[in-house]
């Protein structure tokens, strides 16, 4: 598998009785995909899993399922984020359902570079679809150097990661300048110059919104059009702060309700819904 371009993890929304908005998701689906996106990750952070109980988590990827298969995209499903035991019994309920699985790092129990490697050699071993590895150590506490990571991507079973380490350091730089395929950027106002720098795509809360604009970036990068990715980088850049300013996916939820595209702004807790001060901020930066 050839992990590229932009994937949209899509947001979970939700009707104003507190249930999932399954038409709303089915909608967002589409107008990503139709808007030139590689593919949609489900159940990744943005769409809340922590919070879906089994038979919601199980009807939004059947939504993106169905979306994916109708644009012949790529569908990739958020599991196996636990030990490695849970994880790989996660991992087995994707079969036939799934193209790729986005599994973090485990949080928490910080198993360093030897551990988190054994612990993937077995994912992958056993996993039926292809794994995203997502590297984001401010949230699972493991951080991993571009040796650690470069022998992740070099598993059998292993398509890419998506990078998200806060920023840009010697190790992002590292990393890119070994030339592995399949790294996909997390963060998303660095992508403009990770992409710059050789990485394959993103998967990017922000590209619900200006979704071709996104997808524009990335081409121009990969055709060498450094004028025209740099002007769409630094605004793009500029977007996806103001959408990150509350904890996600709470500002993209408040920008697509005030778009019409999602019934409610509503998240469940522990999340709370975005102040109307930074959605406002976002709009402003999106127009």
């Amino acid at each position: 598998m050839e992990l590229q371009g932009i994937h949209v993890p899509l947001v979970t929304p939700f009707a104003a009785d507190g249930s999932v908005a399954l038409d709303a998701l089915e909608r967002l689906a589409h107008d990503a995909l139709a808007a030139g996106a590689a593919g949609l990750v489900a159940l990744g952070t943005t769409g809340e899993p922590a919070v879906l109980e089994p038979e919601e988590k199980a009807a939004v990827v059947a939504v993106c399922r169905r979306a994916c298969d109708a644009h012949g995209a790529l569908l990739t499903v958020g599991a196996g984020s636990g030990p490695t035991g849970a994880a790989g019994r996660a991992l087995a309920e994707l079969d036939g359902v799934a193209d790729a699985a986005l599994v973090a790092v485990p949080a928490f129990l910080r198993p360093g570079p030897a551990g988190t490697l054994a612990h993937f050699a077995e994912l992958a071993a056993r996993s039926p679809v292809p794994l995203m590895i997502y590297h984001v150590p401010y949230r699972t506490g493991q951080p991993l150097d571009a040796a650690t990571l470069l022998e992740l991507l070099a598993l059998p079973g292993v398509a890419g990661t998506k990078y998200a380490a806060g920023g840009i350091d010697e190790e992002t730089v590292a990393l890119l300048a070994a030339g592995p395929a399949g790294v996909l950027v997390g963060d998303d106002p660095y992508l403009s110059p990770m992409l710059a720098m050789g990485a394959a795509g993103g998967v990017l809360a922000s590209a619900h919104l200006a979704t071709g604009d996104f997808v524009e970036l990335a081409e121009a990068w990969r055709k060498g059009d450094a004028d025209r990715a740099r002007a769409l980088g630094h605004r793009l850049s500029t977007l996806s702060r103001a959408l990150f300013t509350e904890p996600n996916p709470t500002v993209i939820k408040g920008v697509l309700h005030a778009q019409g595209r999602i019934p409610t702004p509503d998240v469940r807790l522990p999340l709370l819904p975005a102040s109307p001060g930074a959605v406002q901020r976002a709009l402003a930066a999106l127009r």
